[in-house]
């Protein structure tokens, strides 16, 4: 695994070296959907990255939140999941909170997580029972047992929403931070005790900071409870997730859960 974890952490630097030749400079936006855009530069590092890794693993299989999808990737044992620019609607605006997220599945789980903020240059990184990393040195999530101690990375536009206006009294601080998988290499990293989302995500979103938050003495749970499984054919998690330190998420689902 130590092959494929320097070759994805050297792809992931090399694409957010593309991303930074657009940020804060000209290129075109388009919406794929209802608030959800994607640029010149989600494009230019997905094809970057699809082409490092697909050539230097040619019998993986893949899936990227920027690639037509191919149900080919459901007949392989490893599958790389990738978003090659999470945080989009931040790195538009000009906010550096976004990072180019790799993962490898092996039949259905984590095995290997690369976070890389272009901006700021933090590398996280974990590889299946190897522990997990900030700029090469070792993390772990934050052990608080107090929920009213606790400080939760969320979603700023479920923030905008009010979504969080119900538990504004529950937790320490709610903290509108922007990329999911920002955000769950934060909470790994110790920075904030907890990441919550109240609304669905996509597999490339949090299959990189799933591998990491588990290497650093963590789980990732959906609002049921439950524990994912990567490679699916439907890519979307519901209704929403929690992840940091085991006994933290159990407290928080008491409080988050359906």
């Amino acid at each position: 695994m130590n092959a494929e974890l320097s070759i994805a952490k050297d792809a992931a630097i090399e694409a957010g070296g593309l991303i930074l030749s657009y940020y804060k400079a000209d290129y075109e936006i388009k919406d794929k959907g209802y608030h959800n855009p994607v640029t010149t530069a989600d494009h230019a590092a997905d094809a970057r990255l699809k082409e490092i890794l697909t050539g230097n693993y040619p019998n993986y299989g893949w899936l990227s939140e920027e690639t037509v999808d191919s149900k080919e990737r459901l007949e392989r044992d490893r599958v790389w999941v990738v978003d090659p620019l999470d945080g989009t609607k931040e790195f538009i605006e000009g906010v550096p909170h976004f990072v180019v997220s790799i993962a490898l599945v092996e039949n259905g789980q984590p095995i290997l997580g690369v976070l890389y903020n272009p901006v700021t240059a933090e590398t996280f990184t974990a590889v299946k029972d190897q522990g997990a990393y900030l700029d090469g040195q070792k993390i772990n999530c934050s052990e608080k047992q107090n929920i009213n101690e606790m400080v939760i990375l969320n979603s700023r536009s479920e923030t905008k929403k009010g979504l969080w206006e119900p538990f504004d009294s529950t937790f320490k601080e709610l903290k509108a931070i922007g990329s999911v998988a920002y955000k769950l290499g934060l909470t790994a990293a110790g920075r904030a005790d907890i990441f919550a989302s109240l609304r669905p995500k996509n597999e490339w979103d949090i299959c990189a900071g799933n591998c990491i938050i588990n290497e650093a003495g963590g789980k990732l749970v959906d609002l049921y409870g439950n524990a994912r499984e990567y490679n699916s054919s439907n890519t979307l998690i519901t209704p929403g997730l929690i992840a940091g330190q085991v006994t933290a998420v159990d407290k928080t689902f008491s409080v988050l859960g359906q």
